[in-house]
């Protein structure tokens, strides 16, 4: 397929990359201020992936043309790789629609269009041509999504788990060497694993939007008319960060042999977001970045799957098998 790339961060630089591993070719790529569309049509003619990517890393430019160059180039397939926004989840949300009024496809990297306008996104969808996937905005390179939807949300009671790698590396550093949040913290920032501003991650913001959108998934998915189907936004989730886990918590958790995860949990009916008590030794109890996905059914039990939730090359190895579920 042919690909426009909106968004040159870590995910969208790594697209750029790896699409022609796994056989297709980047003919757009735009940041916030510059674009890179290749000249020309047929076999080869896609953008210079190198190029791009070490234009991007010396001159903070993907290239010369506009961003709208881009949104406006002959391609199959949108990746919308910006950065979430919350709310009216712009610009990412208008990147897919004019896709979709081209009756072009579109994969998110981006989990505000999904978390925050869900409903709109589907009626979209259903006056084009055009498909959307999403399976990266949930947990990285873990097949949270796909799973779900070959199980049919129909026959999933619920999907729970460790969600953010920022916050699972401090409760772990916490239980581990029993030492307090704000020392962790720091730690974590100097490693670059946690933002200057954590907020995101440890307030539960993240996972929550990442339990939004299952829940999205399982209402619509589960609903024989999608007009019946509740739709989830931020705003229906309780959430709850870490910021107030004390390291006495955690030590004496550790004596009843137990330790503490930010765990989110999405059903068709609610979705929560906070930090619980777990078996240390127990599959939810992931260290340091891991993430995991808890898929209870009615009929297979409960399956877990683990592995790296967030990540350039983890998250765009996501975004390519749904560009390889489109074709």
């Amino acid at each position: 397929m042919r690909l426009a790339v909106i968004g040159a961060g870590a995910v969208g630089r790594s697209v750029v990359e790896l699409a022609g591993e796994y056989g297709h070719e980047v003919v757009a790529v735009a940041d916030s201020s510059s674009a890179t569309v290749a000249d020309g049509s047929g076999a080869g003619a896609g953008v210079d992936p190198d190029a791009v990517v070490a234009r991007k890393a010396e001159r903070g430019i993907v290239g010369d043309a506009d961003p709208e160059d881009a949104l406006a180039a002959d391609y199959d397939a949108l990746v919308e790789a910006t950065p979430t926004t919350l709310g009216d989840a712009e610009p990412g949300f208008s990147h897919v629609t004019r896709a979709l009024e081209r009756d072009r496809h579109a994969v998110l990297a981006n989990k505000g269009p999904v978390a925050e306008r869900f409903g709109d996104l589907r009626a979209a969808v259903d006056d084009s041509d055009g498909e959307i996937r999403f399976e990266a905005t949930v947990g990285g390179a873990i097949p949270a999504v796909s799973t779900v939807e070959d199980i049919e949300p129909g026959h999933v009671t619920a999907v729970r788990g460790v969600l953010n790698g920022t916050a699972n590396f401090i409760l772990t550093r916490m239980a581990a060497e029993g030492l307090d949040y704000d020392h962790v913290l720091a730690e974590a920032q100097d490693l670059g694993v946690a933002e200057a501003d954590p907020s995101f991650d440890v307030d539960g913001t993240d996972a929550a939007l990442k339990c939004v959108i299952l829940a999205n998934v399982l209402s619509f998915g589960a609903a024989d008319d999608p007009a019946d189907a509740r739709e989830f936004t931020l705003d229906d989730a309780e959430v709850e960060g870490i910021r107030d886990v004390p390291g006495s918590t955690l030590r004496l958790a550790a004596e009843d042999g137990r330790t503490v995860r930010l765990i989110g949990e999405a059903t068709g009916e609610t979705v929560r977001v906070a930090p619980r008590l777990v078996p240390e030794n127990g599959t939810l109890a992931v260290s340091g970045t891991q993430n995991i996905v808890q898929i209870e059914t009615t009929h297979a039990g409960r399956l877990n799957i683990s592995g790296r939730g967030a990540g350039g090359p983890e998250t765009a190895s996501a975004v390519l098998g749904d560009v390889g579920r489109l074709e």
